[in-house]
Parts: C-alpha cells; structure tokens; sequence
C-alpha cells in the first residue's frame, strides 16, 4: 500500500520510518524521522518513506512524498529501491528495525549494487555503537572506562564468561535498542533464562558486571561532520541503574550531581 503528493523537485531519498509503536522503535524516532523529512525537502529532495505503521505522524499526508506501508525489511527495501531509484538512504531515523535493516543491506551488497548513499549515521557507525565488543572497543581507545564484560556469540561461551565475571551480572543483547532479551541475573538459574531469551533476539549477548545502584546520567550531542558538538543538556534517570530506561522517569537537567561530578 503507498500514497502519494505531487512534487516538482528532483533527487529521491530513502528514510526507513519507525515503525511498531515500542521502546527504542517509534515516539522520538517518529519525531526526528518528521523532522529529517522536512529537512530533506528544504534542500529540494523527494522523500520516499517505508514505514508499516499508520498511526504516526511521519506518514501524515503532506510529509513524504511518497509512503510504503510495507515492513521495515531488506526484500521490501530492495523492491522499492528498484521501484524510486533513490539517490540516497537515512537509516537513523527509525529506530532499531531501521538500523538492523540497513546494516543487513549493506551486508547483502543492496545498497552498493544500486549505488545509493547512506546519510547522516553510516553502517560502519552502527555496527559499532550496537556491537557490544565493537562498542567497548571504541571506547577503552578513548580512554573511556567501561564494566568488565565479555562479548559472547554462543550461549556456552556466555556460561564461561558468568564464572569469569561473577554473579551478579548485566547481561545485554547487541543489537537492541529497548534491551530487549536483556536483564540482570543474580543466580546461574535466572542467567540461563536470560540467555534463552536474548540469543532468540540477538546473535551477539555482553556478559557484564553488574552496576545495579549506581546514578544514571545522560548527555544529549548533537556533533556535525566538521566535529562541532554542542551539549544539549544532561539528564537524570529518577531510578538508579538497574532499572530499564523506558522504564523509568528522566529529569533534565540533572538534579543530584554535585558541581564537580557535572564538570
């Protein structure tokens, strides 16, 4: 199912839309997803938008020039890449099923075979903030300190890597911006269950030190290509770490940080 408006600008862009209303799939990525539309039109694109969802307001007639109520998923991409012929794809606008699909369309040769651009957030960036292992390592080369974890790809090598580490531990599905198949296990029984249930969801899990009680803060960037940040403002989870983001109450900005921790 599509729907269309008239539009007399040249040069097509792709944007997978958010999709299924969950955490780490719609709400603010509807809202960005919006707002990308509207920015690609400023510069006089076409925007093609795949998003199964009709509920949201990035498929409101009069954004997208044209609309594919069709999955978010790499054999429904390539047929409406065949169809439009875009120039370009964004891929960070749509949550976890937009990210996981462009990585997989990038690993079958899709979007090389058509040529097509990735704006914004590339795949190489993807893979590396939703691997785990890829993750950690970008980080300990800054400098930055992480939990002692263990990347783990088999569901023995994560029973090994719970001895190494100790209960309790964290243990997280790559992959999965909402945690999903993710959790906190206090005994090898619970650990278990929590594996079952994340290498169903994810073919990668970090087995981690677990940091339960600890303050949650976050920092809004918003970086460009000339390495220009700008922080936005920090946030505070009203639950301590432990507790699932979407789960849980933000403040901004932070209202228990000490000068000297802000800073």
């Amino acid at each position: 199912m599509t729907t269309e408006r008239n539009s007399g600008t040249s040069g097509t862009i792709l944007l997978l839309g958010s999709g299924a209303l969950k955490i780490g799939e719609a709400g603010e990525f509807d809202y960005s997803g919006s707002q990308a539309i509207k920015a690609f039109k400023e510069e006089g694109k076409r925007v093609v938008l795949i998003n199964p969802n009709i509920a949201t307001n990035q498929t409101s007639w009069g954004l997208a020039d044209r609309v594919y109520f069709l999955p978010v998923l790499p054999e429904f991409v390539e047929q409406v890449i065949k169809e439009e012929k875009p120039e370009a794809i964004a891929l960070s606008f749509g949550g976890q099923t937009a990210l996981n699909c462009g990585v997989k369309l990038e690993e079958l040769g899709i979007l090389k075979k058509y040529g097509i651009q990735v704006l914004g957030t590339s795949v190489d960036a993807i893979r590396k903030t939703e691997d785990r292992a890829l993750f950690n390592q970008e980080l300990n080369s800054i400098g930055v300190s992480v939990p002692r974890s263990i990347a783990c790809n088999r569901i023995e090598d994560a029973r090994e890597a719970l001895d190494k580490i100790g209960l309790p531990v964290m243990i997280r599905a790559a992959f999965a911006l909402g945690g999903k198949g993710s959790g906190r296990a206090g005994t090898k029984e619970k650990a278990e269950e929590i594996l079952r249930v994340a290498f169903v969801e994810s073919p990668q899990v970090l087995v981690e030190e677990d940091l339960t009680g600890w303050k949650e803060i976050e920092y809004e960037v918003v970086r460009d290509c000339e390495d220009n940040c700008i922080t936005v403002c920090n946030m505070e989870n009203l639950d301590p770490m432990g507790i699932h983001t979407g789960d849980s109450i933000v403040v901004a900005p932070s209202q228990t940080l000490t000068d000297k921790e802000y800073q």
